[in-house]
């Protein structure tokens, strides 16, 4: 067995574990940072793979929560048929978005600018949308359990830990498939030269397409998880662009395009600035955007000194695959 084998299997038996450790607080923390790693999986799939730069991905997360969490709210049907609603309807806008997009061959700062406007478009419309909530919010019903209901997707903080724990693990095997996939190699091509991947005899339209698609559909999921873990949604919130920036910033950092750069991304980011925001409570410091302008501290300092991430470096230095 390779030793990233052996890393990644310590890895996932630690986080196994790691509840019968930590507290409350912890738990929490440590849900937090794999819920930015499925999220930083799902845009690295049409970013980090295919090349398709998303600034809008807040979309996803927010149509697939407000998705589900409506038919829960309204009818009172479970997060589970909610779920292939939510999965739908991105998987549409993400094919929408997709197709205006490549067929009059919008790319690169002028697609991601698209995509800030559909998530910018869609969140003037819930605001404006009575049936969710509007700019007040909708909040689901909380029955108080001390026990696992994934029926209805209610539990103890330790059940979301472990179901976000799933997805992660989840994406992370699937991502391994699908560079080791056809899909994946023409993705890369795309990425790395599309004209070239064209005079191949690729048919790039179709397969950055189909990048859209499944990380809008892989966002969704996200999205549901958020609803039902956290039980409240507002436009203004979920939709917000600065969502969409705490999505990617894990990849970028981690490093873009490899497997486990959204992980160790969503890690140090979200564990440094929940360290700076305690330490700065702890002392009754106030300062609002502390958490923005160490976003952009942290980027600049990767940007300059570790251009293609952490993890490919980390991963050089421990002789692991990267």
């Amino acid at each position: 067995m390779s030793r990233g084998r052996v890393a990644l299997a310590l890895l996932f038996a630690a986080l196994a574990v790691f509840p019968a450790f930590a507290g409350p607080y912890a738990l929490s923390v440590a849900t937090l940072v794999l819920y930015f790693a499925y999220t930083g999986q799902a845009w690295n799939v049409m970013m980090g793979f295919a090349g398709q730069l998303s600034l809008g991905h807040s979309l996803y997360v927010g149509v697939g929560a407000y998705a589900a969490g409506a038919i829960f709210f309204h009818y009172g049907i479970g997060p589970w048929a909610g779920l292939w609603v939510a999965i739908l309807l991105c998987v549409a806008l993400g094919v929408l978005i997709g197709f205006l997009a490549f067929r009059f061959g919008i790319s690169g700062v002028y697609f991601a600018l698209l995509t800030i406007a559909f998530a910018e478009f869609t969140r003037i419309g819930f605001d404006h949308l009575d049936w969710v909530g509007g700019p007040g919010g909708m909040f689901l019903r909380v029955a108080q359990r001390d026990t696992w209901d994934i029926a209805n997707f209610r539990g103890p903080p330790l059940m979301y830990y472990y179901v976000i724990l799933a997805l992660a693990s989840l994406a992370l095997l699937l991502c391994h498939f699908l560079l080791k996939s056809r899909a994946g190699y023409y993705w890369q091509a795309i990425r790395e030269n599309e004209e070239a991947a064209q005079a191949l005899g690729i048919n790039t339209f179709r397969w950055k397409v189909c990048a859209v698609a499944l990380s809008s559909a892989m966002t969704a999921v996200a999205g549901v998880f958020f609803a039902f873990y956290y039980n409240n949604l507002f436009p203004e919130q979920i939709f917000n662009i600065s969502r969409s920036i705490e999505i990617i910033l894990g990849p970028i950092i981690g490093g873009l395009g490899t497997l486990f750069g959204p992980i160790l991304g969503a890690a140090v980011l979200t564990l440094l600035s929940d360290g700076i925001t305690e330490l700065l409570a702890a002392l009754g410091w106030e300062i609002p955007g502390v958490k923005q302008v160490f976003y952009g501290v942290v980027l600049l300092v990767v940007v300059m000194f570790l251009p293609h991430g952490i993890w490919p470096a980390l991963a050089r230095r421990l002789k692991l695959d990267a």
